[in-house]
């Protein structure tokens, strides 16, 4: 078999660098996409070579509109070839500011860019690009989702907009560029403090699960390499969440109020 190669964007750290790490140790290649953490993009790209693999730092952002392409055409020039897989890990995570409508306009149209816009373009291209220079086998595009979006509440709603919008598209765009790419969602829960969270309340939120244990950013990421080598799925998205979407919250996690301390009253 010659050698595989992945892209991964938003690969320099948490989740990204996860991505990065288990598909090195599972034998592939690497092109890790960063946009500002350059230092930490190639302390990454380091912990890949000391595995024995192949890999690229590649900086880019992903908010004009010519983004994707110019990504694409710098993965090319730096791999000679279509990569056989692609991570759509970048996302944007943001509140919104209008505490009645739960919506921010110029918000949603920044995070439509990068959350919905982007993945979809890299997949098209890493379709049209194979198609280019006659890469036969498997290819596999990877949209990497959120469990938010089997598990509603109005909270951070532009950001679920697109993640939904994405959900939805999965399946769409596996019959759009089949046969020649896979196109796989992929949904984790919380696995990280993010935005505005104290890591007393993230403590907390990590264990509300079905598992009630915190999730393996390491177990997600090797789910991520499943689909990507398992050539019989497409269309679908797999939940690696501990099954977080199944224990329903009337708002996000972090906005949970603290349990009471021992002893309180009730």
């Amino acid at each position: 078999m010659s050698e595989r190669w992945v892209l991964v964007t938003g690969g320099a750290l948490r989740l990204g660098r996860e991505f990065c790490l288990a598909f090195a140790r599972a034998g592939w290649n690497v092109v890790c996409h960063y946009r500002h953490s350059a230092e930490a993009a190639q302390q990454t790209c380091a912990e890949l070579r000391a595995l024995g693999r192949q890999t690229h730092a590649l900086q880019g952002g992903l908010g004009h509109a010519d983004a994707a392409a110019r990504l694409f055409d710098d993965v090319l020039a730096a791999i000679g070839r279509a990569p056989d897989a692609l991570v759509n890990n970048a996302s944007q995570f943001e509140p919104d500011s209008d505490p009645d409508t739960h919506l921010t306009p110029g918000l949603l149209t920044g995070l439509l860019q990068l959350n919905l816009v982007v993945p979809l373009q890299l997949a098209g291209l890493l379709a049209s690009a194979r198609a280019a220079r006659g890469q036969g086998g498997d290819a596999c595009a990877i949209h990497v989702l959120d469990q938010k979006v089997f598990n509603l509440n109005p909270d951070y709603f532009s950001y679920t907009v697109t993640k939904l919008a994405l959900e939805r598209a999965v399946a769409l765009q596996a019959q759009a560029l089949a046969p020649r790419v896979r196109v796989v969602g992929l949904a984790p829960g919380l696995m990280y403090l993010s935005g505005p969270q104290t890591p007393e309340n993230f403590a907390g939120a990590s264990q509300l699960n079905l598992l009630a244990r915190p999730i393996d950013p390491a177990r997600v990421a090797q789910a991520g390499v499943f689909l990507a080598t398992n050539d019989a799925i497409t269309g679908a998205t797999l939940s690696v969440d501990n099954g977080q979407h199944l224990v329903p919250l009337a708002c996000d996690v972090m906005f949970l109020p603290p349990p009471p301390a021992a002893g309180a009253a009730p």
